[in-house]
């Protein structure tokens, strides 16, 4: 491209075209000359110079143009004539190395001099290189600006030869080489080649910030003339000169001139132009859109906050450019939302808002603090935006405008006062959030995700978001936010209450929640209302009355079960949980138990407050929700009760007595009834309970710290109890009503008792005992009676076991026992005892399995008998009693899961019941029960009950029955029946290819199970016929069960005796193992298997552990060498066998050799080497050198 001369008879005019001028010409003019730029603007320059056809069809129009050649011919035929006299510099070109720089001479002789050539650098790859450069230029030109600034005589300046020759582009306060300066970098960033358009932006931006002498308007109208666009423009072109604006734009932003020009004068225009230009560049095309609003940002970022409303917002297109980006989806436009949510949130309601909030949210029954007009003014606004902008705009727009929707919620979030909490999480942005979070793979779920995890940081110090972001989840949810995201946001919300202000708010909301009607004429949720595992706290799915349930009765039932929740994690001292614990008991019994008969409102004068019922009137679902709500709350305050008389003597926080006045006084107001009508038989009882509730409440406080005060105790919690079990469900507990105070009457008797129908029931001689009377009225109410109700028995019988009669044991043994699921169909010919026991077991015969692999099995499951850890269990011994009484059919699995508790109580209660014989009836009517499958599959609850009790208060326990009534015999069938179960093999039936994994496991753990309790039922009856000291001939019956025992293990098949066990049975029973030991000498060099063989070398080394002690005193050593000499010709047989029938595998050779050498030392110890040898034939000997080695050259050689 090169650059032109044109010559003329009063001047000499270089033009410049491009930054690549060569380095080795230095051009140089007379002072009275300027160099100037040709006319024609568009000439092509590589250095950054925009195009010819772009610079072309920027020139202004024929009539302006003629006019300033006109003025500027004038004003050179000027400067010539009064400069006519003064000596001209040539234009000099000196070539190679002692070439200059081009230099740009000033107007003046006094002006410094400026270096063309940085623009040159200013467009290198090397970034270091253009900074150089640009603080080069930006040298040079401040001081060539401070020289002309010092002049006085600018005029005589500006007639002299200008770089370029335009005069109204509105830098006539600047010297000719920064105005060339100024537009070269303006044209120079319009330009794509190489770095150039970084490298003259940077210029432009530290030019601009340096030199106040550039104008911002003059800029700005620059920006517009040398890189307009126009119509014959095509591509690449147009993309070149709004690139060029962009970052020319850019440059004044970072330059910090706008803020300086708002600092100096708040009621500037430029900004405002400023932020119409680069709105109108951003409009022109999308890919200007994001890099405009970042240039913006950095304005924003840069300016006050009190000049954003007037100078960013209110600027002359952006209101417009905001809706526009609605309408065609300019998520671009949303990153200024920052700034509108400065001003929708301003900080001067943040702090005083909450604060206010806080304290008057626990104001009761109260209108909320009235707003001032400001604070109604931002109200209104926020709603506005939130519906406008994220409800009917994103919200329903594609998945990236619900991303943006979330990401300015995000934002609003740091300053959003808990009272603006309901308008921003509307019905429809918590519908959007749980339709995103309960699809999985949708697109936006991490979205979801992260906004969620954002939310729960934000509200997890503060209670009152925590409460109104609940309340919004559930409100839009129908109490089902938990249940249909397949979160625990909502549970794990209610768990971080610590405070009695934060519970107290939460109970209050929940209440105004259940009592506002508003609500239910929202749009439910289009979602499942089934409830998984994961759903909050008072799940309803599995009330009777949830397929009549609305979506009003679905929340109001979510809020009934979440109150009592609420205490759950709750940790607050006694006094704070008590009025938390009674603000909850007078909702549920409001809205539970009582009606207004005359409008939704009653005032109490003796309570002193105000009750309210929903305008609908309530459900009897939901009122039976609330009882059986209330029921659990009265049962656990009882559990965790102080004692019953405080320390510092003040009257304990009784949660049931004040329930029973709150009900009283309820019930006695005229405008109030219950809510359903009572029988004259319900009322009675109602009756009843409440007048021997009261009695009793007195007898408590007389009775002090005494054990009668916790008998009182119980008994008037299981009152109450019963009273809203009565209400609960009527006509099915006023017997039982009746029986319990008569029991009441007659455990705390007094001569003034009030008269009763039932009173002398127990009387006469015939009358049964008091405890059996009582008993069974307990036994009564078990099946029929609720959780809470349950537990309420439970806390009666802990302070009333000691009493209970053997009778009244029976009968709860009795009911323990009884089979809750009897087989459908039994046919006629039964099998025999062992086949009813494999069934019973899940097992059959399998005649294919290796006897081998069966003991190699076999050793895994050594040490489960003293496990104490239930996993489950089945089995059945054929000889369980088969006894029961009528009464006993309506007991279901719950209610003997409570029978078992009570039984511990017994053992508990009654210290000295270890060693009396009823303890072996407990023990085999439970063992029964246990493996009994139809007793404990049904509940597993129940089974590890049962094992609890077997185990703490039975088997390790130290006191024994030593009644010698119970005959031998006994122990002796008991003893077989658990060697009978111990031996029984675990086999799958040939129906198990059918059947899961799941429940193969299940009956293998049930299996293992039976053989422990087998094992440990074995070793603790041994341990009770031990201790009677019989004589040998009088327990020959129990050798000869244990001798069956060990005939089995080595001959049959079908045996699964544990070898480990055995030998638990002969260390801890000498007497069993000195009886044994011949016998099982000659079995087990009899075995018919290497495995059998080998494996019963443990139980020969056990027997001479405890027969031959290896410390023993000499009175003893002749006693052990007496036994074992009588054994020496059995030895040597088991020793020939061994060495005769050598394993082949290597770890049970190991075996042999081990077991080999701990009885050549017992032998040499005793000196009992030589007859031992004496024993063994030559070929055993012989035998004995080549297999067992040194081990035995050992023995010979003490001998």
């Amino acid at each position: 491209m090169g650059f032109k001369k044109r010559s003329t008879k009063s001047e000499e005019e270089v033009l410049e075209g491009q930054t690549d001028l060569a380095a080795d010409n230095t051009v140089s003019a007379p002072s009275s000359k300027k160099i100037k730029m040709d006319g024609k603007k568009d000439a092509d320059m590589g250095d950054g110079v925009a195009s010819s056809s772009s610079v072309a069809n920027s020139v202004k129009p024929m009539e302006r143009k003629k006019k300033r050649k006109q003025v500027d011919k004038e004003r050179r035929r000027s400067v010539l004539e009064n400069e006519e006299s003064q000596l001209k510099q040539p234009i000099i070109e000196p070539k190679g190395k002692d070439a200059t720089e081009p230099v740009a001479a000033s107007s003046s002789s006094s002006l410094p001099e400026f270096h063309i050539s940085v623009f040159k650098d200013l467009a290198s790859a090397d970034s270091s290189v253009r900074e150089a450069a640009v603080e080069t230029m930006v040298t040079e030109l401040q001081e060539v600006q401070k020289a002309y600034d010092r002049l006085e005589n600018k005029d005589l300046v500006e007639g002299g030869l200008k770089l370029e020759a335009q005069k109204d582009d509105g830098l006539d306060n600047c010297a000719s080489s920064l105005g060339y300066a100024v537009r070269r970098l303006i044209r120079g960033v319009s330009s794509s080649r190489e770095c150039v358009r970084q490298g003259f932006a940077l210029g432009l931006t530290a030019l601009v910030a340096a030199i106040p002498s550039i104008k911002v308007d003059s800029l700005l109208k620059l920006i517009v003339d040398l890189l307009e666009v126009s119509s014959s423009m095509k591509g690449q072109e147009v993309r070149d000169c709004l690139l060029g604006r962009l970052f020319a734009y850019g440059a004044i932003a970072r330059s910090d001139r706008l803020t300086k020009e708002w600092l100096s004068d708040k009621n500037t225009l430029l900004i405002k132009e400023f932020m119409s230009a680069i709105i109108s560049l951003a409009s022109k095309k999308r890919y200007l859109q994001e890099p405009s609003v970042s240039i913006i940002l950095e304005i924003i970022e840069k300016l006050p906050a009190e000049a954003l409303l007037d100078h960013i917002l209110e600027a002359p297109g952006v209101p417009q450019w905001f809706e526009e980006a609605i309408d065609v989806g300019n998520p671009d436009a949303l990153l200024l939302w920052p700034v509108l949510v400065n001003i929708l949130l301003p900080d001067t309601i943040l702090q005083a808002e909450d604060a206010v909030s806080a304290s008057n949210s626990l104001k009761k029954h109260k209108k909320g603090r009235k707003s001032s007009s400001s604070e109604e003014e931002i109200s209104n606004n926020v709603q506005s935006f939130c519906d406008a902008v994220i409800e009917r705009s994103l919200l329903l727009s594609s998945h990236d405008r619900k991303h943006l929707a979330f990401d300015v919620l995000l934002l609003l979030l740091p300053r959003l006062p808990s009272s603006f909490i309901p308008i921003v999480f509307s019905s429809k942005v918590v519908q959007c959030l749980i339709d995103i979070l309960s699809t999985k793979d949708s697109w936006l779920y991490k979205v979801a995700q992260h906004f969620l995890n954002e939310l729960l940081d934000w509200v997890r110090n503060d209670d009152v978001r925590r409460v109104a972001v609940i309340v919004a989840f559930q409100k839009h949810s129908n109490g089902k936010f938990d249940c249909i995201t397949k979160t625990k946001t909502v549970k794990d919300l209610m768990a971080e209450f610590k405070t009695e202000a934060g519970c107290m708010l939460f109970v209050q909301n929940l209440i105004n929640l259940f009592l506002d009607e508003a609500h239910a004429s929202e749009e439910p949720s289009d979602q499942s209302q089934t409830t998984d595992e994961n759903s909050e706290i008072g799940s309803i799915e599995d009330k009777d009355s949830i397929g009549i349930m609305g979506n009003a009765d679905f929340l109001k039932g979510w809020v009934i079960e979440s109150l009592p929740s609420v205490l759950k994690h709750l940790k607050l001292d006694p006094e704070a949980k008590f009025r938390v614990q009674k603000e909850i008991l007078k909702f549920l019994s409001v809205q539970g138990l009582f009606s207004a008969s005359l409008g939704n409102e009653v005032t109490s004068f003796e309570l002193q407050e105000k009750f309210r019922w929903p305008k609908a009137t309530t459900s009897t679902a939901l009122c039976k929700m609330c009882i059986e709500q209330l029921q659990s709350l009265l049962a656990n305050a009882q559990k965790v009760e102080e004692p019953r008389s405080l320390a510092n003597g003040l009257e304990p926080n009784d949660l049931g007595s004040y329930f029973m006045r709150f009900f009283s006084t309820l019930r006695n107001i005229p405008s109030v009834s219950l809510f359903r009508t009572l029988s004259d038989d319900d009322k009675e009882s109602v009756t009843k309970l409440l007048e021997m509730e009261s009695k009793l409440y007195k007898e408590e406080r007389n009775f002090r710290l005494s054990n009668d005060a916790n008998k009182v105790h119980a008994l008037r919690y299981l009152l109450i109890l019963l009273l809203l079990q009565v209400l609960l469900r009527p006509g099915e507990f006023c017997d039982a009503a009746s029986e319990l105070t008569i029991c009441c009457k007659k455990v705390f008797a007094a001569p003034d008792d009030l008269n009763s129908s039932g009173e002398d029931e127990l009387d006469g001689d015939a009358a049964p005992e008091l405890m059996d009377v009582l008993v069974d009225t307990l036994l009564s109410l078990l099946p029929q009676s609720s959780a809470p109700m349950r537990t309420a028995i439970e806390q009666v019988f802990r302070y009333f076991c000691g009493d209970v009669t053997d009778d009244g044991l029976m009968r709860m043994l009795r009911i323990i026992k009884k089979d809750l699921k009897p087989a459908r169909h039994q046919e006629a010919g039964s099998e025999d005892d062992d086949d009813d026991d494999d069934d019973l077991l899940g097992i059959e015969e399998d005649e294919d399995m290796d006897e081998a692999e069966t003991g190699e099995t076999a050793d895994s499951d050594e040490q489960s008998e003293d496990s104490e850890a239930v996993v489950g269990s089945e089995g059945a011994d054929k000889d369980l009693p088969e006894d029961s009484d009528e009464s006993d059919g309506g007991m279901d699995d719950d209610a003997m899961f409570r029978m078992d508790t009570y039984l511990a109580q017994i053992f508990k209660e009654k210290k000295n019941q270890a060693g009396k014989p009823q303890v072996l009836t407990v023990f085999s009517n439970l063992a029964q029960a246990f493996v009994n499958p139809h007793t404990t599959e049904g509940s597993e609850q129940l089974g590890q009950r049962i094992w609890g009790i077997l185990q703490r208060k039975v088997f390790k326990e130290k006191k024994l029955p030593k009644d010698e009534s119970i005959p031998l015999s006994t122990l002796e069938s008991l003893l077989e029946k658990n060697l009978k179960l111990a031996s029984k093999p675990f086999k799958r039936k040939k129906s198990a290819s059918s059947l899961s994994k799941k429940k193969l496991t299940a009956s293998l753990t049930r299996y293992k199970m039976i053989v422990s309790l087998a094992q440990n039922s074995t070793y603790w009856i041994l341990k009770i016929i031990e201790a009677r000291n019989l004589s040998d001939s009088e327990l020959q019956g129990v050798f000869d069960l244990l001798q069956a025992v060990l005939e089995g293990y080595f001959d049959s098949k079908k045996s699964q005796i544990k070898s480990g066990f055995l030998k638990e049975i002969f260390r801890r029973n000498p007497r069993i193992s000195h009886q044994l030991f011949g016998f099982l000498l000659e079995n087990c060099g009899n075995a018919k298997s290497d495995f059998r063989r080998v494996e019963a070398l443990d139980l020969v080394i056990e027997v001479f552990k405890s027969q031959v002690p290896m410390n023993s005193n000499e009175s003893n050593r002749d006693v052990s060498k007496k036994f074992l000499k009588s054994h020496l010709q059995s030895l040597g047989h088991l020793i020939e066998t061994l060495v005769t029938k050598m394993p082949e595998k290597k770890s049970r050779k190991t075996e042999v050799h081990k077991c080999c050498d701990k009885i050549f030392q017992m032998i040499t110890t005793l000196d009992l080497t030589k007859a031992f040898l004496k024993c063994l034939e030559p070929g055993t000997l012989s035998a004995c050198e080549s297999q067992l080695g040194p081990v035995f050259l050992k023995l010979k050689k003490v001998k």
